[in-house]
């Protein structure tokens, strides 16, 4: 499928995109390419130049970064994106390089609004700088709460805690109360995103399976109990 307004009941499924006012919805679905992507195709990595906005209507993408020194290199995945996931919005503000990694983790579908149309279009209607800084507040404050639990909580509860952002989309749903109950994850992607080893992983995971709340698979977890997952992360 070629066009946008194909995808349209996925992004108002999302937050963010379905509060927006129709002068700015409507303009920006029309702004909009469709692209594909296969398991593991680059999106863009650290350093590229800035390439526009894009939002995820089908399979996922991952964020990831590496640092250190080159024989010593540390992988880390920050988030994984699914639908109706909008991303890129960073370098859309201050026109600079991209900050991190983004690779098709399946296959993927993402609507793609270019650079140098977008900000044309802004520029000339100002007033919805607004509602697209409320995308970058929104990622701000998971930011944040990712770095206190990272300061303040052991590992269990981070992972417990992650598990229930990602069944609950990360707040992201307008359905309230909508919960994934299939998580397409595999234990060493969840170790790189809280930053434990694999084998504390899959202690944990384990432990939580044998209190019958999850059943892991391979490459994917399933929630069995997500009100008493949730509250294990307390």
């Amino acid at each position: 499928m070629t066009d946008p307004a194909t995808y349209l009941p996925v992004l108002q499924s999302g937050r963010w995109f379905a509060r927006l006012p129709p002068d700015f919805a409507q303009p920006l679905l029309a702004m909009a390419q469709v692209r594909h992507l296969q398991t593991g195709e680059v999106l863009f990595l650290r350093g590229d130049a800035p390439c526009g906005l894009y939002a995820v209507v089908r399979g996922a993408v991952s964020i990831s970064g590496t640092g250190g020194r080159a024989d010593e290199a540390r992988a880390a995945l920050l988030i994984r994106l699914e639908p109706p996931h909008w991303f890129g919005e960073i370098s859309v503000f201050d026109n600079s390089a991209r900050t991190h990694d983004a690779q098709a983790t399946e296959p993927t579908t993402l609507l793609h609004i270019r650079h140098e149309r977008l900000q044309a279009w802004l520029q000339a209607h100002p007033q919805h700088w607004h509602a697209l800084a409320l995308l970058l507040t929104d990622k701000l404050r998971s930011a944040f709460v990712a770095m206190e639990e990272l300061a303040l909580l052991p590992a269990p509860q981070r992972l417990a805690r992650r598990l229930v952002m990602m069944a609950e989309g990360y707040g992201q749903w307008t359905a309230e109360g909508r919960s994934r109950r299939v998580l397409s994850i595999s234990q060493e992607q969840l170790s790189l995103m809280l930053a434990i080893s694999r084998q504390t992983t899959n202690q944990i995971l384990k432990d939580l399976e044998s209190r019958h709340l999850v059943r892991v698979q391979r490459g994917e977890l399933e929630i069995l109990d997500l009100a008493a997952l949730r509250a294990t992360c307390y």
